[in-house]
């Protein structure tokens, strides 16, 4: 007997939910970009914060996402202790990421918290510095596109598919915490 696996979702079921939730959203097709720099002239165009989008794990297993403005400097050591991780925190291998998010390395996105298999996280975590501006933008499950929201509308989107998100200056995780 082998267990039922949901397909990933695709950029059409959730620019649908989107559109169920009442989200205003813009997107901009674009050439494939794997990271942040990649992708800077790019952004020119799509004024707003960019982000940088952190597939990891625990010694133990845990799993989390941690979503940064693109500039900022992550402090990985302050946040596995913020979270309490078991250990050092990691990058989780492409494979996990992809059964775990439905996604390739490349698209990691908060948008991938509409698939069920999602659910495996621990923890969703937002940084602070990216919820400052008018509009926020991420791979609409797919790296060949940039889709842009406002902030309020990411913490709705998150909620719905199930997680609190945990506000916290990425770049000092700790600090934050006090």
């Amino acid at each position: 007997m082998s267990a039922v696996i949901a397909e990933p979702s695709t950029r059409a079921d959730l620019f649908s939910l989107f559109e169920a939730l009442a989200i205003d959203y813009q997107t901009v097709e674009h050439r494939p970009v794997f990271t942040v720099d990649e992708g800077r002239d790019l952004k020119v165009g799509m004024p707003g914060g960019h982000s940088k989008n952190l597939f990891l794990k625990d010694k133990k297993g845990a799993l989390y996402l941690a979503v940064a403005w693109c500039d900022t400097a992550v402090d990985l050591v302050g946040l596995g202790k913020a979270l309490g991780s078991k250990g050092r925190l990691s990058f989780g291998k492409p494979e996990l990421m992809s059964d775990t998010l439905g996604v390739i390395p490349g698209a990691v996105t908060p948008f991938a918290l509409v698939n069920e298999t999602a659910r495996a996280l621990r923890e969703v975590v937002l940084d602070r510095a990216l919820l400052q501006f008018e509009r926020v933008w991420f791979h609409p499950l797919e790296n060949t596109a940039t889709t842009g929201l406002k902030p309020e509308d990411l913490l709705k989107f998150i909620r719905h598919c199930g997680f609190e998100p945990r506000l916290i200056e990425l770049c000092a995780p700790l600090a934050a915490e006090a």
